[in-house]
C-alpha cells in the first residue's frame, strides 16, 4: 500500500519543535514512590532525607571546588588549579550516585541552586576571592560536615537494613571525602621549604 503523500504544511508541523509546554508536578518533593526493592517504605523515606541532605552538601561542596579552582593565585596556583578541579570532578561523580540513590528509592532529588542553598549545612562563602589558606580552610570545614553527617547516616541506613544507601555513603562519599581532605590539609602544613629543622 503507497504511503499517503504529505502536503507542506503537515511536513513543517511535524519538524517544528513543541515549545511552552507547562504540566503538573508527576511526584512532588518529599512524597516517595512504591520501588519494588524489598525496602521497607519507612527505611526508604529515612534514606531520601538523609541523602537529600548529604545531596544539597555534596554539591555545595563540589561548587566550593570550582570557585577555588577559579579563583586561586599564588606561587601554588597551577597545582592547586588543577587539584581543585580534579576534586571538583570527583565530588560531581558523588553527586550523581547521590541523587540516583535518592530516585531509586523513590523520592524526587534536590536539583536546583536554590533549593540546594536553602538545605545544606555549608557556610556561604564569599562572592569575592580568598586567600588559598581560606579557601582550603573553608574547604577542609565543608568536608567535615559532609564527612560527620555521611557517618552518622551510613549508620543509620545499616541499622534500618538499606544495605545499598550505607554501600554508597561509605564507599563514595566517606572515602572520597577522607581523600581528598587529606590532599589539601597538606596544602596548609607548615613545612620548611629549603632546609630541614
Amino acid at each position: 500500500m503507497p504511503k499517503p503523500i504529505l502536503d507542506a504544511d503537515t511536513i513543517l508541523k511535524r519538524a517544528t519543535p513543541i515549545t511552552g509546554q507547562h504540566a503538573h508536578e508527576i511526584q512532588p518533593f518529599g512524597h516517595l514512590v512504591r520501588m519494588p526493592i524489598a525496602l521497607s517504605e519507612h527505611a526508604c523515606k529515612e534514606s531520601v532525607d538523609n541523602l537529600n541532605q548529604l545531596l544539597a552538601d555534596t554539591m555545595t561542596l563540589r561548587d566550593l571546588y570550582k570557585k577555588h579552582h577559579w579563583q586561586v593565585a599564588g606561587p601554588t596556583f597551577y597545582q592547586l588549579h588543577l587539584l581543585f578541579d580534579k576534586h571538583y570532578n570527583e565530588q560531581n561523580d558523588v553527586v550523581d550516585a547521590v541523587a540516583e540513590r535518592v530516585q531509586l528509592l523513590g523520592g524526587v532529588s534536590i536539583a536546583m541552586a536554590h533549593d540546594v542553598e536553602e538545605t545544606t549545612l555549608i557556610p556561604r562563602a564569599p562572592r569575592g576571592r580568598e586567600d588559598i589558606p581560606a579557601q582550603i580552610s573553608r574547604l577542609l570545614h565543608a568536608h567535615e560536615i559532609v564527612l560527620k553527617e555521611a557517618r552518622t547516616m551510613a549508620r543509620r541506613a545499616a541499622e534500618a537494613g538499606d544495605e545499598g544507601t550505607n554501600d554508597l555513603i561509605v564507599s563514595d562519599v566517606i572515602r572520597r571525602n577522607e581523600l581528598q581532605a587529606w590532599f589539601i590539609a597538606e596544602h596548609v602544613v607548615n613545612a620548611p621549604i629549603l632546609e630541614a629543622t
